[in-house]
């Protein structure tokens, strides 16, 4: 079977599952996005305790591979809980989580990035602390976060191949499910790669053109 074949017969339901693939690490990367931030306030906290609490966090998901984190998740949870987990919902909770730990840091190093007499002249102002990080300082570290996060997305794209293992229908398990019909595995993962090569460069470029704009405005 030829590469064209190969295409015809299977394309619509590569691309539904690159869909898949995308729809994933979206709603994963938001709800990391959410737990990143969270993590990254408790982190540049001048109590020690919330600043404590966000290492562990970071340091456990970060010491603990996607895969293991997945089997955990889908396996584990319901084990213990007795409460069964769809394979999207465990990769929601899985990619959310390690790339929470990650956007954590992002958030840290975004919010260290801005000079701290914003914070002081906020302050000074009679804002509290909590307002002068939302309106002043936020805003600020973000501009200079967005290409870091749009690199995050890549990474929890490409991050999405591990959920193969527990059955998610992506684009890495969709090319599984079509290799055991035709046996043409040399032209199905280089289809596959192809096609996440495509959705990953376009992203890089995105990333590459947000960075520039960031480093113009400034």
């Amino acid at each position: 079977m030829s590469f064209l074949e190969l295409i015809r017969e299977n394309g619509v339901y590569l691309v539904v599952a690159m869909g898949k693939t995308l729809e994933l690490t979206f709603l994963s990367l938001v709800f990391a996005s959410v737990i990143g931030l969270f993590f990254g306030l408790l982190n540049v906290s001048k109590a020690k305790i919330l600043h404590t609490i966000a290492n562990i966090y970071i340091d456990c998901i970060r010491g603990v591979p996607l895969i293991v984190l997945a089997f955990f998740v889908y396996f584990g949870i319901p084990m213990a809980t007795g409460v069964r987990l769809s394979a999207l919902t465990a990769g929601i909770i899985s990619l959310s989580l390690n790339a929470g730990a990650y956007m954590a840091e992002i958030f840290r190093a975004g919010i260290q990035s801005i000079d701290k007499g914003q914070m002081e002249a906020a302050r000074s102002l009679g804002l509290p602390y909590s307002t002068a990080m939302r309106r002043v300082v936020l805003p600020q570290a973000i501009k200079t976060m967005i290409p870091s996060i749009i690199n995050q997305f890549i990474i929890t794209l490409k991050d999405t191949s591990i959920l193969s293992v527990i059955g998610f229908p992506e684009l890495v398990k969709a090319g599984q499910i079509v290799i055991a019909r035709n046996f043409e595995t040399f032209k199905m993962w280089a289809i596959i790669a192809v096609m996440y090569l495509i959705v990953i460069t376009t992203l890089s470029k995105i990333a590459r053109a947000l960075e520039r704009r960031v480093s113009y405005g400034k």
